[in-house]
């Protein structure tokens, strides 16, 4: 019985990490994509390009937990994800007020990314898996600064906009 609650827990913890490097994968598409239509946003354009390399990074460590593991990540997931995140850039590209809806989705995936680090971190300590546990703290911390800087974006960014409106810009793309 012993070794059959130790495979299920290390076969959700590894589902974790799978579903942790699809979601790296979503942000890198998001991010690259969103960077390219910013020219009006410079701050937020450095910020986002800042956090596609930590993307980069992140996914790159979780590879490493992974091969740890020895477990590969999930090619499909990652390009369905992926997919996803290219989809979802170009969703909001007609929208005339772009910027505040991509900013407030990436605040919310944020969140998301910050939510999914702290259960693989419980996952990890649950199961002794010390790369685990310092690659998502890592990886967290990345996360909750980039929310906490978007957080301080949002009125400002929001203002940006509207002035950019009164002073007869359309759109900002």
């Amino acid at each position: 019985m012993g070794n059959l609650i130790a495979d299920e827990t290390r076969y959700f913890y590894v589902t974790g990490l799978h579903n942790a490097y699809a979601m790296e994968t979503q942000a890198i598409e998001l991010l690259t994509r969103q960077s390219e239509r910013l020219e009006h946003y410079p701050e937020m354009e450095a910020q986002l390009r800042a956090h596609l390399a930590e993307s980069k990074v992140q996914r790159t460590r979780l590879e490493e937990v992974m091969a740890s593991l020895d477990e590969k990540h999930s090619t499909l997931k990652a390009a369905v994800l992926g997919l996803g995140g290219n989809i979802a850039a170009l969703a909001h590209t007609t929208a005339s007020d772009e910027i505040i809806k991509n900013t407030l989705a990436n605040y919310m995936f944020e969140h998301f990314e910050i939510a999914a680090y702290k259960s693989l971190i419980a996952m990890a300590e649950f199961l002794g898996h010390a790369d685990g546990i310092s690659a998502a703290k890592a990886s967290l911390h990345e996360e909750e600064r980039m929310a906490a800087w978007i957080d301080t974006q949002i009125a400002p960014t929001t203002l940006t906009f509207l002035e950019r409106i009164k002073a007869g810009v359309t759109a900002d793309h």
